[in-house]
């Protein structure tokens, strides 16, 4: 291959520029983004860059003598808007474009909106909130429990606004970490004095707050929306990639069209999305060793980790949640806010979640797969 293209400047595609190089790529490599903003850590927009002790240099992924030493044309502030299946040409939304010989998708996601609030996904994003939130304002409704809203509410927190957080859902995070778990997190919300409102959804925004569906009146200096994202594939139509839900993909990242393949929040390898820190950079050395040698000759199969930092306690969560049988604790309990639990199938382990428990959870995840843990020693 003579030239490559990343399309996507974020983590995943940070991580495939630099794992092309190390694989021995050495020709033409051109890094594509539609922000302009070099590489830059997404996870502390919702935590220290919005309380404003991280600046813009601190997310910053990767030092200019790195960058410089990929040797990589980076296009910074363009869309993609097209790939020719039979080319693989990639058209630009300033009319340039790149022929490439191979491409690595790493568009990763756009934040779904709720007309009226803001959103959190980019840098941009986030210098506007963290204006809003330290420009007078006294109350805060975030709309969605998840990672995101869950992380602005605590950060609002920590900014002294009172906050109100939204779900429509029974329970927060129900779908990702379980009932259990997930009515634990919802209680760390109502230890630091934010109202909870589960149950219930959005049915206006305006300038003076929120009215929910059903006829409460939340009153609001601003409005957060975090209601999850959605995988940036609009540009990939016609181009004879397959997508739905995200791209298409084996477990290697190899996609149906010889030549390209997918990485990060984009990716849906071999059906399942990973909107992850760890699963974007890890995916990405693989995606591109497959993408070097032409076919599938190499498989990711870890496990997906993610992690959130809320109300200064650290959750962590490495497996899946999908048809488990019993949450078992093995360490501490719910209610001291630290603990270790086992999501068990049977008697096999197949998801580990700690609060405030590091070590615990680190020698747990060694068991995933194992059977029913005994309790680590201390």
């Amino acid at each position: 291959m003579r030239t490559i293209a990343v399309v996507g400047a974020s983590l995943a595609g940070l991580r495939s520029a630099e794992a092309l190089r190390a694989q021995g790529f050495d020709g033409r490599l051109v890094v594509v983004g539609d922000e302009p903003h070099e590489p830059y850590d997404r996870p502390p927009l919702s935590k220290d860059f919005l309380l404003g002790t991280a600046d813009r240099e601190s997310l910053a992924l990767s030092d200019p003598d790195a960058l410089a030493a990929l040797d990589a044309e980076w296009r910074l502030g363009v869309r993609a808007d097209r790939l020719d299946p039979d080319t693989r040409e990639v058209h630009l939304s300033d009319g340039s474009s790149v022929v490439a010989d191979g491409v690595v998708i790493a568009t990763g996601g756009a934040a779904r909106t709720v007309p009226g609030t803001l959103s959190l996904r980019t840098l941009d994003d986030a210098v506007a909130l963290r204006a809003a939130l330290t420009g007078g304002a006294e109350r805060l409704v975030v709309v969605g429990a998840g990672f995101i809203g869950a992380e602005v509410a605590s950060t609002a927190r920590k900014l002294g606004l009172d906050v109100t957080v939204v779900e429509v859902l029974p329970i927060p995070l129900g779908r990702v970490l379980g009932p259990e778990i997930g009515a634990v997190c919802g209680e760390l919300h109502l230890d630091h004095g934010v109202v909870l409102r589960c149950g219930v959804g959005v049915d206006q925004v305006s300038s003076s707050g929120v009215v929910l569906t059903d006829g409460t009146m939340l009153p609001a200096d601003v409005v957060v929306a975090g209601v999850g994202a959605y995988p940036a594939t609009d540009w990939l139509a016609d181009s004879g990639v397959a997508v739905g839900n995200g791209v298409l993909c084996d477990q290697g990242g190899v996609t149906n069209v010889p030549g390209v393949v997918a990485v990060g929040d984009v990716a849906r390898w071999s059906g399942q999305r990973h909107e992850h820190w760890t699963s974007a950079a890890e995916q990405s050395s693989v995606a591109v060793r497959n993408l070097l040698a032409g076919h599938t000759v190499a498989v990711h199969d870890r496990p997906g980790y993610f992690w959130s930092d809320q109300y200064g306690v650290r959750v962590q969560f490495v497996g899946e949640t999908h048809l488990y049988d019993e949450v078992r604790y093995v360490d501490g309990t719910p209610e001291d806010r630290k603990f270790a639990a086992v999501y068990l199938r049977g008697d096999a382990v197949v998801g580990v979640v700690a609060m405030n428990n590091a070590r615990h959870f680190t020698r747990l995840r060694r068991q995933l797969g194992a059977a029913t843990p005994s309790t680590p020693a201390p």
